[in-house]
């Protein structure tokens, strides 16, 4: 019986060859789809997880007024770890370190270096490829580097035991060398050296300082005892009183212990290290692929109840001859399961074509393992799922058919329920233009926020570093940039006003409540920063040098003025403090932002920068080239140690939303997919319409009717679906959209005119789909509809 079974499979297969192509390229589009959809979402929710003791590290973050940052002071480790029964270690890493390294030739400015505890090595579990995890970090002129890394400095040769010159002044020695980071790691660093080594000239280790928050805690907790929330919360409690026990009265400030396996998708904190996901396009992206599996799905289902009439007679005969209707259903269920089984084979084929190409675009390390017993369950499973759903209704569908009237030609009147199959349009039309209205929105806030005015002229602005020598030169480096037309045009900037995260409570302004904590950003720039970034001053003056008390003195923007309770007519000449430096406000700022747009502006104080930072310089149009070389010329007469590095500011800011932007690229070309999948579903139903009207067109024709009214009247009725898959639609992609929208301080508004759109592209695509097989219908000789009547 089986084996008859499959026989009448492939030999129906084999004879319907247009038929097989369209559902199996269907069934194989959207399993490939949701597969490399979910090998994602799988990435996403495997960070940190590699480490063993993942489930009892947490990290410290505070909370000061409702700023929110990942860091804390660097005494706090130890001493937890000492009054603390439950800390059974602890690990701080400094924020990354720019550092020169030096072998030979070979000489480069890393940017990822962090300094860290030698506990680093019993907390987590990076791989050691050379050196002794006891070990390696014991002696303060140790240095770890990934694979990469001492490859670049020392090829094939071992690197144990090397030397490296580090900032032309100190020497250290590779005391271990890491595999390279797996990509699913939140810690990104190509280089660790022991805290040790700074433990002498870091003021918040040298001073216990605890009102500077500048590390990064990791807490290893006892696996034996409870850690469950209400646990954590007594924890949390314990660490507060620690810290007021040994802080200044009046710095209020509370701290939560944060999961490791949380940071990547459920951490936007302040002082974040870069890279970080967000949980909801992980969400939204688990719907898009269950989306696409059941468009295929119904997609299946509309082919298969189709070609129900070249079916028919053979059920009908089938159970004249005895079969029951459970054999008919496991037959009918077992020829999608084939298909299905076969849709897997050409998915599996299209995974590993495009797995390179959507890991590239995705900017993520995605990869499985031909060898993961996991991933190939989850294939089959899959299959066998999509299989049974997508068989389920033709099976009950075709096993239904009355055998009298299916072998007199009464097939319109034989089983199916209208109804379903209408809804079956519906449910495709409504994810096809939720899915079209989503590729529309997400297009339009990218456009947004590339092009938003930010308070400054972003194009055109240079900077490099201020490092090595330079810092010892700032009055030369002063003096050759502006003796330099190409150069004369430039400030100097304590940070770069992309993502700015330092602050401070210390701030002490003419009427302030005396119990107000608030955290206020701060940036620090030199003279002509105004005409550099081209802001707008609203009052008062910027700093110059023709004032040496601008030292002390300050600029606020229009957020810090309405916070102090002034306005921006009176702010100018009022008293302000900062650090216990007291001064003047002498200008206010036209509101900018120095964060990226999914948070909004804060209030900010400017003080004058007479230390070091970058040097920003905007070039003349067509000189960027010029403006580099002189740059590089200056650097090398004043550090000729250091090698010459400079990046351009605007393409800082685009790197900011590179996320963004490939989790666009990423919706819009699944959306396309999911498309293209409902129209296969619509062209199914459509065909199936027209098989079951064919004697009913033949008469028509024969009495007079013309192509286009036959056309009409098979698009009616799926232009009423669409209409209410529009109606139910619109609701539920306005509900969606704006709640993603939420989530960036400054973003578009939805105007009617995308649902227009939206529902008029829905139209226009089902008329194209429906259209193919209607006027195939319409031109049909009617004598071959109508011979056995």
């Amino acid at each position: 019986m089986i084996r008859n079974y499959l026989k009448i499979a492939f030999r129906n297969l084999l004879r319907h060859k247009a038929y097989s192509l369209i559902n199996i390229a269907g069934l194989a589009i959207g399993m490939a789809s949701s597969v490399l959809i979910l090998l994602w979402v799988r990435h996403e929710k495997s960070y940190d997880l590699f480490h063993d003791n993942a489930r009892q590290i947490y990290r410290i973050t505070a909370n000061a007024s409702e700023f929110k940052v990942a860091v804390n002071p660097g005494v706090m480790g130890p001493v937890l770890k000492q009054e603390m029964p439950v800390v059974k270690n602890y690990v701080r890493f400094t924020h990354p370190s720019p550092t020169l390294f030096q072998t030979g030739q070979n000489k480069f400015h890393e940017q990822n270096v962090f300094y860290t505890d030698a506990s680093i090595m019993e907390v987590f579990s990076f791989k050691l490829i050379e050196g002794d995890r006891a070990t390696a970090m014991s002696r303060p002129d140790a240095v770890i580097l990934t694979k990469s890394l001492a490859k670049k400095y020392f090829g094939d040769q071992p690197a144990i035991g090397q030397i490296l010159r580090k900032d032309n002044n100190t020497n250290v020695t590779v005391t271990a060398v890491m595999e390279d980071l797996p990509g699913n790691s939140h810690l990104n660093f190509d280089a660790l050296m022991p805290i040790s080594a700074i433990e002498s000239t870091n003021s918040d280790l040298m001073d216990k300082r605890w009102d500077n928050f500048g590390f990064y805690c990791y807490l290893l907790l006892d696996k034996n005892k409870p850690s469950d929330r209400e646990a954590l919360r007594s924890y949390e409690t314990q660490i507060d009183t620690i810290f007021n026990k040994n802080n200044l009265p009046g710095f209020v400030v509370t701290f939560q212990l944060q999961p490791l396996t949380d940071i990547h998708l459920r951490s936007h904190l302040q002082a974040e290290l870069p890279g970080n996901g967000n949980v909801q396009y992980v969400n939204i992206f688990l719907i898009v692929a269950l989306f696409i599996l059941v468009v295929a799905c119904i997609n299946f289902m509309n082919l298969a109840t189709a070609r129900s009439a070249r079916r028919a007679r053979e059920v009908g005969i089938r159970k004249v001859s005895g079969a029951l209707r459970g054999q008919l259903i496991r037959q009918f269920l077992g020829e999608s399961l084939i298909i299905s089984f076969l849709a897997l084979f050409f998915a599996i084929c299209l995974l590993l074509i495009f797995l390179p190409l959507f890991a590239s675009i995705s900017g993520k390390d995605i990869g499985y393992n031909s060898m993961d017993a996991g991933f190939w369950t989850g294939m089959f499973t899959i299959a066998i799922v999509t299989g049974l759903i997508s068989g389920s209704y033709p099976a009950l569908f075709l096993s239904g058919f009355r055998p009298v009237k299916v072998l007199k030609g009464s097939l319109q009147k034989a089983g199916g329920s209208l109804i379903f199959r209408n809804g079956l349009v519906v449910t495709q039309f409504i994810v096809s233009i939720v899915l079209l209205i989503g590729t529309i929105v997400v297009y339009r806030q990218l456009h947004f926020i590339r092009n938003r005015n930010m308070g400054f002229e972003k194009e055109n602005l240079l900077y490099m570093p201020i490092n090595g020598e330079l810092q010892n030169k700032l009055g030369a480096l002063r003096a050759a940039l502006y003796q330099n037309p190409l150069t004369n045009n430039y400030t100097m900037v304590g940070d770069l006003p992309t993502d700015l995260q330092s602050g401070t409570i210390n701030v002490v302004w003419e009427g302030k409540d005396p119990n107000l904590q608030v955290v206020v950003p701060n940036l620090a720039m030199s003279e002509n920063f105004q005409e550099v970034f081209k802001m707008k001053l609203l009052s008062g003056r910027g700093f110059t040098k023709d004032f040496k008390g601008d030292s002390t003195n300050y600029l606020i923007n229009e957020k810090a003025v309405a916070l102090m309770g002034m306005t921006v007519e009176n702010a100018v000449g009022k008293p302000l403090s900062m650090w216990d430096r007291k001064g003047r406000i002498i200008g206010v700022l036209k509101d900018f932002n120095f964060k990226p747009v999914q948070e909004p502006i804060e209030p900010l104080i400017v003080n004058l920068n007479d230390w070091g930072g970058f040097i920003m310089v905007r070039t003349l149009p067509g000189n960027t080239e010029a403006t580099i070389h002189a740059l590089e010329k200056i650097s090398t007469t004043l550090n000729p140690a250091y090698p010459f590095t400079y990046n351009f500011f605007d393409q800082d800011l685009a790197n900011l939303y590179k996320g963004e932007e490939r989790l666009g690229t990423l919706f819009n070309i699944f959306a396309v997919l999911a498309i293209f999948i409902s129209c296969l579903g619509l062209y199914g139903l459509s065909a199936f319409m027209a098989e079951q009207r064919r004697r009913e067109i033949g008469v028509r024709k024969v009495l007079g009717a013309s192509v286009f009214s036959i056309v009409y009247l098979l698009s009616t009725g799926f232009t009423r679906l669409i209409l209410l898959a529009i109606l139910i639609a619109i609701p539920l992609s306005w509900i969606t959209i704006n709640k993603w929208l939420e989530s960036f301080a400054y973003h578009i508004n939805i105007n009617w005119l995308v649902f227009v759109i939206a529902a008029c592209s829905a139209l226009l695509i089902a008329w194209a789909t429906v259209g193919f097989e209607s006027v195939k219908a319409a031109v049909m000789n009617p004598v071959k509809s109508l011979r056995t009547e």
